[in-house]
């Protein structure tokens, strides 16, 4: 499935959407994604539209800031990182988000499965959708650019596919 095919489902609230994404435990690639996305977002005038949200399936590192080399590995491409703090997800966030995005499989099957409104993150990657964004928490610094070029087209990609559900503002 290529992005131009990808259809984001309706939002509950007409106007506005929900996005949440979810890895493991929310310091390496979800809030990667978090940061991202919500940069791509503002650029494109659909900050005050969508809101994103990320978690992590487990509850160790709750409260906590990004991992050190996902937070470096941003600043260093201009994003700002310094106000994420670790969450976990709750079943709740089934319905209270327009969209949920997992990491990997594992994350997806934690999060109960896919669905309508649960996917994959690079299900909207257009290089190559349907794949997992590693986890790059035991590896090096390049594991963290990896995932950061994952990240930044995947995000566009739902920016793009944000602006034709919602308009452009």
């Amino acid at each position: 499935m290529t992005t131009a095919e990808t259809v984001l489902p309706a939002p509950r609230t007409p106007g506005r959407y929900s996005v949440a994404l979810v890895c493991l435990g929310n310091i390496c690639r979800s809030p990667m994604a978090d940061v991202v996305l919500s940069a791509r977002l503002e650029g494109a005038g659909l900050a005050g539209r969508v809101r994103v949200v990320s978690s992590g399936t487990g509850g160790w590192h709750v409260g906590n800031p990004m991992d050190e080399r996902a937070a470096a590995t941003l600043a260093a491409a201009g994003y700002d990182a310094t106000r994420h703090r670790a969450q976990q997800f709750a079943p709740t966030w089934l319905d209270e988000h327009d969209l949920v995005l997992a990491m990997d499989r594992s994350n997806l099957a934690d999060v109960g499965g896919a669905s309508e409104r649960v996917r994959l993150f690079r299900d909207l990657d257009p290089v190559a959708p349907g794949s997992e964004v590693p986890d790059p928490y035991y590896g090096g610094d390049d594991g963290f650019e990896e995932v950061l070029d994952m990240v930044e087209r995947t995000a566009d990609a739902i920016t793009a596919a944000l602006q034709r559900l919602l308009g452009r503002p």
